[in-house]
């Protein structure tokens, strides 16, 4: 086992030490939308999902923070040939929750040469039905400083802990959302924003605070983030002068790249994914380029 392992494994366990220790809200027209969208649709795996990642990673449950004395969990994965410091990469999951497809994803972009912290918003629960998703998501929109400290948390986690030099954050449907809010938060600290599908921020105030290369990739058939959204997020960015690359796959839906949906489009989920390595590529290495 090489040194890098061996602090894989000791930064885990100093993770678990660090942090060992009602009434159902009204649901908004944006969440009651991706309801509708996404009314019928189940996280059942395609094949696609299970497949492996590129190299051999290695994995493991962390503790990454805490919020009101209970212990933030995550997934850390990173490449079992690791000799070094790593990029970061901030993984947030979709309205499902931190299931299985999106612990197989982070673990895909691990074996390209990160350390990835799969963040956990929902504190553990994960969703198989609509209904329980739309629950749990209405929850999170209403406790927006719970979920923006669990990001910071992950940012420190990586930075000060698995020694990440340079971090960027991935999300993907509500993981979207989340992952432009990170940048938000952290604007002169994220190095690379991927945003898939996430509803956006179109305040030009606000989006001028951000400091890093973004990539959005969004679907044409999309009621959820629709296409005057996209649009705007566009505009916004060019005037301001923002490295940014936003794509719109014409013909696809809502949660396209998910390989547990019901809406996957391999054609566009396959060019988003090969956008998205060659992005995280040149701006998380060394020496960015943008």
């Amino acid at each position: 086992m090489n040194r890098f392992c061996c602090r894989f494994i000791l930064i885990s366990i100093f993770s678990l030490v660090l942090f060992a220790c009602g009434q159902a809200p009204e649901v908004s027209p944006q969440t009651q939308v991706t309801a509708d969208t996404h009314a019928g649709d189940k996280p059942e795996p395609t094949p696609v999902a299970s497949e492996p990642p590129a190299k051999k990673v290695i994995t493991s449950r962390i503790a990454y923070g805490e919020i009101d004395d209970q212990n933030l969990h995550g997934y850390l994965s990173m490449p079992a040939d690791a000799t070094g410091s790593l990029p970061g990469l901030i993984i947030i999951h979709e309205w499902w929750g931190l299931n299985d497809n999106i612990k197989a994803t982070a673990e895909r972009l691990a074996a390209e040469g990160y350390v990835t912290l799969a963040v956990d918003l929902y504190n553990g629960e994960v969703a198989d039905t609509g209904k329980q998703a739309m629950k749990l998501m209405e929850g999170l929109n209403t406790g927006k400083e719970a979920a923006l400290s669990n990001l910071g948390q992950a940012y420190k986690y990586l930075s000060a802990t698995a020694d990440a030099q340079k971090i960027g954050v991935v999300g993907w449907c509500l993981g979207g959302r989340w992952s432009l809010q990170t940048a938000l938060l952290l604007p002169e600290k994220i190095d690379a924003t991927v945003i898939y599908y996430g509803q956006l921020e179109t305040d030009k105030d606000k989006l001028a605070t951000l400091n890093m290369p973004i990539l959005g990739l969004f679907a044409g058939e999309d009621p959820v983030v629709p296409r005057d959204s996209v649009e705007a997020f566009r505009k916004g960015l060019t005037e301001l002068g923002k490295p940014a690359n936003i794509y719109v796959y014409e013909d696809a839906k809502h949660a396209f790249a998910n390989p547990s949906g019901m809406a996957y489009d391999a054609e566009a989920a396959e060019d988003a994914w090969a956008k998205t390595l060659e992005f995280l590529s040149k701006n998380l290495s060394t020496g960015r380029t943008y």
